[in-house]
Order: structure tokens, then sequence, then C-alpha cells
């Protein structure tokens, strides 16, 4: 699971930053709300972590403009301010969950299991049917007419953001962005490889879908005519 943490506190985005990957997640930070709503905008988080009061931009700010896009990935606002009408604003303006500073590691971690637990969209099951294959999140298995297959942890990232856009083209840009976050310094190669090696599982399993390369765009995943 992945998730970006907005706190401008250094020391504390961290210790948080560190928590939460000896917890098991992968974590993206970021220091000042402008930042905050460019990765934000990515949808490529299972959850975001945003400080109330940052510099460039306020998280409220981002938050709103989160939503005014339609991403309605889980937010909660980490802030210190803690008064009944600050939580109720935070929350009517689109928040999925409000912590008040100073917080313990285990809140934090049972309030992000919460805010997951949440139903959304279908590609948060545990297995999700696509035309003629199922993709199981939990055991990275990919299912199809002629049978099934492991896939690797990176070719599922590849395969979840394929399913999530239907059959939307989505640049080389948003791959890299989605597959190995903001952050990595991956060259565009890798891509390639990875397109072929799902290219490869799909014909195992005997699926009819076809990612399709979109000259000097990206790909998309699209059914047979």
């Amino acid at each position: 699971m992945r998730i970006l943490l907005a706190e401008d506190d250094t020391k504390l985005n961290e210790t948080l930053a560190y928590g939460l990957t000896q917890a098991g997640f992968t974590v993206d930070s970021c220091f000042d709300g402008e930042d905050a709503l460019f990765y934000g905008e990515q949808n490529i988080y299972d959850v975001i972590l945003l400080d109330r009061m940052l510099p460039c931009m306020e998280g409220t700010d981002v938050l709103t403009s989160l939503r005014d896009m339609g991403i309605n990935t889980p937010i909660i606002l980490i802030t210190a301010l803690g008064t009944l009408s600050d939580k109720v604003t935070g929350l009517d303006m689109g928040a999925d969950d409000y912590l008040v500073k100073p917080f313990a590691l285990e809140e934090l971690l049972a309030r992000i299991r919460c805010v997951t637990r949440r139903p959304r969209q279908i590609i948060d099951k545990e297995s999700v049917t696509f035309f003629d294959i199922t993709w199981s999140a939990d055991q990275n298995r990919l299912n199809g007419p002629a049978g099934s297959c492991t896939i690797s942890r990176r070719e599922s990232a590849l395969l979840e953001a394929f399913l999530k856009s239907g059959e939307m083209t989505l640049s080389r840009s948003t791959l890299l962005l989605k597959v190995w976050g903001p952050d990595s310094d991956v060259e565009e190669g890798n891509l390639d490889n990875y397109i072929h090696f799902l290219r490869r599982r799909l014909k195992t399993v005997g699926s009819r879908l076809t990612l399709k390369t979109v000259r000097g765009i990206g790909y998309c995943m699209i059914k047979p005519v």
C-alpha cells in the first residue's frame, strides 16, 4: 500500500515515514502544499496523510482541489487544530478522518486501516474481473480462460493501473508514476520491459485482451471487437 505523507515538520515527517515503512507501507514524503497537490493529483496513492497547515498552500486547499478533481483517495487530516469546529470543517471539506497532534503511531495505523476498509472502487476488492481475466491482488495471481499464473508485484501494479483506467490510454509518464512512484529514477526502458512481461502473462492465461501501444503517448488495454 502506497501512502503520501504531507507534513512540513521535518522531524515529525521523518518519524512518521520511518514508522509507516516499518509497518509495511511504501511512503512518499513532501513538505509543502504545492508538492502535496502535485503528488496527490497523480492518483497513485491508497491513503494521503495531509497536515492542515502547510507552507505554499494550506492542506485544506489541497484537500478541496483534489476532491474537485474527482480524486477520492482516502485523506486523513493531521493537525494541531483540535476543536470540534475544526474537525467538522475538515470532514465537511471532504476528509475521511481527522487526527489531532500529538498522536501515537498505533492510532494512526488504526485510522489507516479504518479508512481503507470502507467501500471504494471495485479495484479495492481482493479480486477483480475484467473481460476474460481475474486478478487476485492479495495473491498476485492472474486467472484467464487457459489457466492461471503468478505475476510479480511490479506486474501487478502495472495491471492494476490498466484495470483502473478501463480502456483509456495511459501515458508513459503516468504509468511510471503509478508503478514506480514519483521519486524513482527508473529508466523508461523498464516500462517497455514490463509491458512485454504483462503481454506474455495475458497470453499464458489465454486472455483475448490486448495491451496496445499508442504511438507517441503510451499504452491502453483493449477488449477484442
